[in-house]
């Protein structure tokens, strides 16, 4: 039996999902399905695709695509339709009949005027789960006032912002789409589970989530703190790494780089550092004050001596890497973490693998992110006959 699961296939293989999500939450959530074996066939526009391709990262772009698309749509087929289109409906609702999910992430009633919405995809599928992102929730008070669901607004409503950054300064946005990622993940989780409620129960039903919820529960030990010990905060002026930490939660000037301190006594730590008198003060009404001599301290020595100095110690601490030092570490070590692909236009690419290990069905072979329409005649030969794919082609649904 054991020889039996070690050769089966992926988890999902056998889930075929209609992926219309656009930017990073719904990509990277349709992904994450993908590389676990899911036959993720993404729906894109005629011509141009997702917009994500023409948004490049530092000016540039990985073959013809943004960088920030291949890295959220390795291991899909690209179907190109004209959602306008009423032959393009028609074949994505006869397709659906043969798929498990559809996942969407426009603004809300956008899909439901194009006559895809949940309720035509269960005419014509009543197993099937539909999945939809987005950045507010549907009925929300920000929805109704029209304000666009984007990741930097996400973070400045959720009030992440105003528990970023010192005192005194600006409010400070996290240093990468944290509500997308958030999202992305909630919404692969209730696609799973309405996977699962479908083969107990025998019933297919929508599952949503939006940026804004997603971040809430980020932030489910401060939002938990206000609401039922009607605590306030404040921001660290020297650099306590959060509003409700104490003392010596941070990031530390060495003196060729920087360490981070979690959770250590301020005794035990004075002691290491050489300051004795530093374990006298209260950490949270002190804390101010304790950051500031530690920082005197550590700038005394390179941040490798005082890794070794912690490690020995037990102290939790680690040095703070820029993206570049921690990919060539990985690069180094030939980590596990990392995955190579072999794109027809960009050549040889590395990128950051599935982060699901499963010992039994592990994540498929990688495939990087399609070329617009590259997979049309293989996906829509595999639901369609000659007839309707040469229509749609006259009509120029594709």
């Amino acid at each position: 039996m054991k020889e039996e699961i070690a050769e089966s296939k992926p988890a999902l293989a056998g889930v075929r999902i209609l992926d219309f999500s656009q930017m990073m939450m719904g990509p990277l959530c349709t992904q994450t399905l993908a590389d676990l074996g899911a036959d993720v066939i993404k729906v894109e526009r005629p011509g141009s695709g997702d917009w994500m391709r023409s948004m490049p990262m530092v000016g540039e772009f990985v073959g013809r695509d943004s960088a920030a698309f291949h890295a959220f749509n390795r291991n899909k087929r690209s179907l190109t339709v004209d959602l306008k289109s009423d032959l393009g409906r028609k074949a994505l609702l006869k397709i659906s009949k043969q798929c498990d999910v559809v996942v969407e992430n426009f603004r809300t009633g956008v899909m439901d005027r194009l006559g895809l919405g949940y309720d035509d995809f269960k005419i014509a599928n009543p197993r099937i789960i539909y999945a939809s992102g987005s950045g507010w929730g549907a009925g929300s008070r920000m929805a109704d006032q029209g304000l666009p669901g984007q990741d930097l607004l996400v973070q400045a409503v959720s009030g992440v912002m105003f528990h970023t950054g010192r005192d005194g300064d600006p409010p400070t946005a996290c240093g990468t789409p944290i509500a997308d990622f958030a999202a992305s993940q909630s919404l692969a989780i209730g696609i799973l589970v309405a996977l699962v409620a479908r083969d107990r129960l025998g019933i297919g039903q929508k599952v949503e989530t939006n940026l804004f919820s997603a971040m809430l529960g980020v932030m489910a030990q401060e939002n938990f703190a206000v609401m039922n010990q009607d605590a306030s905060f404040r921001r660290s002026r020297t650099g306590i790494a959060s509003c409700w930490n104490d003392a010596p939660y941070g990031n530390y000037r060495t003196s060729d780089g920087w360490v981070t301190i979690a959770m250590c006594p301020l005794d035990k730590l004075g002691s290491l550092i050489g300051d004795d008198e530093l374990g006298e003060l209260d950490p949270w009404n002190h804390r101010e004050e304790a950051k500031e001599r530690i920082d005197g301290c550590t700038i005394k020595r390179t941040t490798s001596e005082w890794m070794e100095t912690f490690k020995e110690a037990d102290i939790w601490a680690s040095p703070v890497k820029t993206s570049r030092q921690t990919i060539d570490a990985l690069i180094e070590t030939d980590s596990g973490r990392l995955v190579e692909m072999e794109h027809p236009e960009a050549g040889r690419l590395k990128a950051i693998a599935c982060p699901v290990s499963m010992s039994e069905t592990p994540a498929i072979d990688c495939h990087p992110a399609p070329l617009v329409g590259q997979h049309n005649d293989d996906v829509l030969g595999q639901f369609l006959s000659k007839e309707e794919i040469d229509a749609l082609k006259e009509s120029g649904a594709l």
